[in-house]
C-alpha cells in the first residue's frame, strides 16, 4: 500500500507563496529564475509550492537574482524560512483536529489584525468558557473530540493579548437556551462587556431589527499579517474552513465584512444592549 505524502506545512506554503508572488511581480518565468540559482525546474516550482525547503541565505540570493526591492519584505520572508516546521502552542493537537482547522489556527496566531463575523453564535476569541464547553459538547467528528475542540478554542484567545480584533456578534446569538445550565449565557455576557473594554478590540452588535439579508450568507473570517505577508479569508464550514489568498476574493470578504459592519449598533450603543441583556432587561 502506497504510503500517503504529507502535505507542506504552512510555514513553507506561505513562505513559497510569497516567493512566487514576487517573481511573478517582476514577470520572471520560473525557469529563468531556477536557472539563475542553479537549480532544477522541479525543485524551484517544489520551493514555491512548499514543498522544499529554502533556506535564509537562499533567501535573499533569491530575491537579489530576480530583482526583488523590498527589504523589509525579504528579511522577514527569510526569518520564517529559517522557522522549525510543527512547532507552536498548537502542535501537540496536530493529530487532534483536521489540517485545515490547524492551518486557520496557526494563520490566526500570526495576525496583526483580525475581523470575525458570525450569523448565529459568539465569535469564538471571545467566547466564555462555559459556552465554549456548551459549542463543542455535541462534537461528532472522528478526528477532532470535543477535549480537544475545547482547549484549542480557549489556548486560541490568547491573540487578542497582541492582535487588533473587530467581532460583528448577532443580537439572536444572545437568545440562544442551553439545558445543561442556565448561567452560560450571563457569563458569556460579562465576557463581551469585558472583552468590549479592551483597547484593541471592537464589538458591534447586529440588531434582530436588521434585515436577514445582512449577514446571511455564513460566517468569514479576515486575517491581517505584518509586511509582506498576504492577508487571508476563511469561510466556515463542516470541514474547518476554507482559506483564500486571492486579493480579489479576500476584497470581497471586506467590502462583505464593511457593509455589516455599518448595519450594525455602534460600539457604544452595543455595550449599552449587551449591559441590558445581562441585567435581563431583554428576554
Amino acid at each position: 500500500m502506497t504510503q500517503k505524502k504529507p502535505p507542506p506545512s504552512l510555514k513553507r506554503r506561505r513562505v513559497g507563496a510569497q516567493l512566487r508572488r514576487w517573481r511573478e511581480d517582476v514577470d520572471m518565468p520560473s525557469g529563468e529564475a531556477a536557472r539563475a540559482m542553479g537549480w532544477s525546474g522541479a525543485r524551484f516550482s517544489r520551493i514555491e509550492r512548499g514543498y522544499y525547503r529554502i533556506t535564509h541565505d537562499e533567501v535573499f540570493d533569491l530575491c537579489a537574482k530576480i530583482g526583488v526591492d523590498d527589504p523589509e519584505g525579504i528579511a522577514e520572508v527569510a526569518r520564517v524560512a529559517e522557522e522549525p516546521t510543527g512547532t507552536g502552542w498548537w502542535a501537540p493537537f496536530a493529530d487532534k483536529v483536521i489540517e485545515a482547522y490547524l492551518d486557520f489556527v496557526e494563520l490566526e496566531a500570526e495576525a496583526e489584525t483580525i475581523r470575525v463575523m458570525h450569523p448565529k453564535v459568539i465569535p469564538g476569541l471571545v467566547q466564555s468558557p462555559g459556552y465554549v464547553r456548551e459549542i463543542h459538547s455535541s462534537a461528532r467528528s472522528s478526528r477532532s473530540s470535543p477535549e480537544s475542540l475545547i482547549a484549542i478554542r480557549l489556548a486560541r484567545q490568547e491573540v487578542l493579548s497582541r492582535a487588533k480584533f473587530h467581532g460583528l456578534v448577532s443580537e439572536s446569538a444572545f437568545h440562544a437556551r442551553f439545558n445543561n445550565n442556565t448561567g452560560v449565557m450571563k457569563d458569556q455576557l460579562r465576557k463581551l462587556i469585558d472583552a468590549s473594554n479592551m483597547e484593541n478590540v471592537t464589538l458591534q452588535i447586529l440588531p434582530l431589527t436588521a434585515h436577514p439579508s445582512i449577514g446571511s450568507n455564513g460566517a468569514m473570517t479576515i486575517l491581517t499579517f505584518r509586511h509582506p505577508w498576504a492577508s487571508v479569508g476563511s469561510i466556515d464550514n463542516p470541514m474547518g474552513g476554507s482559506h483564500t489568498y486571492d486579493p480579489d476574493q479576500v476584497s470581497y470578504l471586506e467590502a462583505e465584512f464593511e457593509s455589516i459592519a455599518s448595519a450594525a449598533l455602534p460600539v457604544g450603543e452595543s455595550r449599552e444592549l449587551l449591559n441590558e441583556y445581562l441585567e435581563g432587561l431583554h428576554k
